[in-house]
């Protein structure tokens, strides 16, 4: 019975989690609902401190979760070249993004909700990114070539599928921003570390003797 109890609370406890804030709703429904959401400046200290702050799941159901969606889609379209963008850089720490899907023909733009990697590889490649929250910051960074993500649609459904090259640079960069992760404080902390050269291919003393 205590199990039982302990239960229930945990699950209204995960249900009460993922309601929107009166300040998030009023957010999502501010002006035009079929407009674009203006997309947050990391050259804006306010702005810039939600950039940083870890996002929490939404609940996939609420009709506020679909405006938001729909209108995060029109603030990408807006970029005119931008191909992902994450809830916080419209001023919502939630877990929703969009990514563009270089990895399918005719490269749809798609959302996904509550997206979580649940695997990289080991491989890693080194490629150029930007940041539509980042003026003028453009530069080099490892990420892994292939990953497996797990999301949810609007109707809750649940997904995992396998994702790799360009396009699964893209979800990594988009999912970093729903941990307050932003490239620029990337490349800084890769700058601070220290790296040790390691040849790739060593001979083994004991398999030679």
């Amino acid at each position: 019975m205590k199990k039982l109890s302990f239960l229930v609370i945990l699950f209204i406890g995960i249900i009460n989690a993922q309601k929107l804030t009166q300040s998030e709703i009023s957010l999502i429904n501010q002006g035009d609902i079929k407009a674009a959401l203006p997309i947050y400046q990391t050259t804006d200290e306010n702005q810039h401190k939600i950039l940083l702050s870890l996002s929490t799941e939404i609940d996939p159901l609420d009709k506020n979760t679909t405006t938001l969606v729909n209108r995060m889609k029109e603030s990408l379209l807006a970029t005119n070249g931008g191909v992902g963008i994450a809830a916080p850089q419209v001023g919502i720490n939630r877990k929703v993004i969009w990514v563009q899907r270089f990895d399918k023909e005719g490269e749809p733009l798609e959302y996904f909700i509550n997206p979580v990697i649940v695997w990289r590889s080991e491989l890693q490649n080194l490629g150029p990114e930007g940041d539509l929250s980042i003026p003028e910051f453009r530069d080099q960074f490892y990420r892994s070539k292939v990953i497996q993500l797990e999301y949810v649609d609007l109707k809750g459904q649940k997904y995992s599928e396998i994702v790799e090259g360009f396009t699964a640079v893209i979800f990594q960069h988009e999912i970093d921003h729903l941990f307050g992760i932003l490239i620029s404080d990337k490349k800084e902390k890769e700058e601070n570390d220290i790296y040790q050269a390691v040849e790739a291919f060593k001979k083994i003393d004991s398999l030679t003797r």
